[in-house]
């Protein structure tokens, strides 16, 4: 058992590939779970299961990397609330009224609008290819918002879940463009602060939901999307994906992360049983023409 975990962890292509299948397992849940678990009682024990999961592994590490987290905490605090606890939650919500399948597509345009961003706010270089990589990845997104109906973009008639799943991309990718700036700790030090730092960000507006009279609903399926978000996408998935990372180098750990459309794709159509139609399929082909330019020279 021990021979057949190291030889996983030494795959980056398996944790990679695993890494996808979880995050967009993740939308997925979040759309089914949304009669028995509010949005933001399901981003509240994610986050709370994950740092439960992950301190007994980090405490060595956290004793170590104490003096540089307090060193550069505003960054790990903006860190933490950006990309796990607001991202995440806006997510879950934003799922309530749009499906997994809109939702994971939409998200495979964020790594052209990492580059879009990086440029506006670091000065970081693009091309005339990443630059139109971009452009054809946001009109991916557009015809996906807008169901291939014009009409719904010339009368801005944009669904409520879209609007929020593209308002939370906007904290992914922010979160993603400051990772820069995160402090030279160990991974599981770094997770550990910031999914503590996301459900004591989250604990007012859970707060705020079960005095609105949403309580979660006490069944079997209520928990066990819960124990799905806590482990699979959150403390596996980062895991894996920090591993995958360090094996082969962030250019070539993202290209692994358009696998998460197509996973999503799956996944959306066979278990909630949600239609692909042809503005899915143009949406998509646009936001991976897209990537494609932006991983040119």
């Amino acid at each position: 058992m021990r021979a057949l975990l190291g030889s996983l962890w030494n795959n980056a292509y398996v944790l990679m590939t695993l890494t996808c299948l979880f995050w967009a397992g993740n939308s997925v849940v979040g759309r089914a779970a949304r009669d028995v678990v509010p949005p933001v009682a399901l981003a509240f024990w994610r986050w709370v299961l994950a740092f439960l999961l992950v301190i007994a592994f980090a405490w060595p590490h956290l004793k170590r990397d104490r003096a540089a987290l307090r060193a550069a905490w505003p960054w790990v605090l903006v860190l933490g609330i950006l990309g796990v606890g607001a991202f995440n939650t806006l997510l879950y919500s934003g799922l309530q009224y749009t499906t997994a399948l809109n939702a994971v597509l939409m998200q495979s345009a964020q790594p052209p609008l990492i580059l879009l961003t990086a440029f506006l706010l670091l000065r970081d270089r693009a091309g005339p290819a990443q630059i139109a990589g971009v452009v054809l990845s946001l009109v991916g997104v557009l015809v996906i918002v807008a169901r291939g109906e014009l009409a719904v973009l010339l009368h801005f008639r944009l669904n409520p879940g879209d609007a929020i799943v593209l308002f939370a991309m906007l904290f992914w990718v922010l979160y993603s463009v400051l990772l820069r700036f995160r402090p030279a700790v160990h991974p599981l030090s770094f997770l550990a602060v910031t999914f503590a730092i996301a459900w004591l960000f989250i604990l007012p507006f859970y707060a705020w939901e079960l005095i609105g009279g949403r309580r979660i609903v006490a069944a079997p399926e209520s928990f066990a999307f819960i124990a799905y978000v806590g482990i699979f996408p959150s403390l596996l998935a980062y895991g894996f994906f920090n591993r995958g990372v360090e094996l082969l180098g962030p250019g070539r750990a993202g290209i692994f992360l358009n696998l998460m459309p197509v996973f999503g794709a799956l996944l959306a159509i066979t278990l909630l049983g949600e239609r692909f139609t042809t503005a899915h399929a143009v949406g998509i082909a646009l936001i991976g023409a897209g990537l494609l330019l932006t991983r040119r020279p």
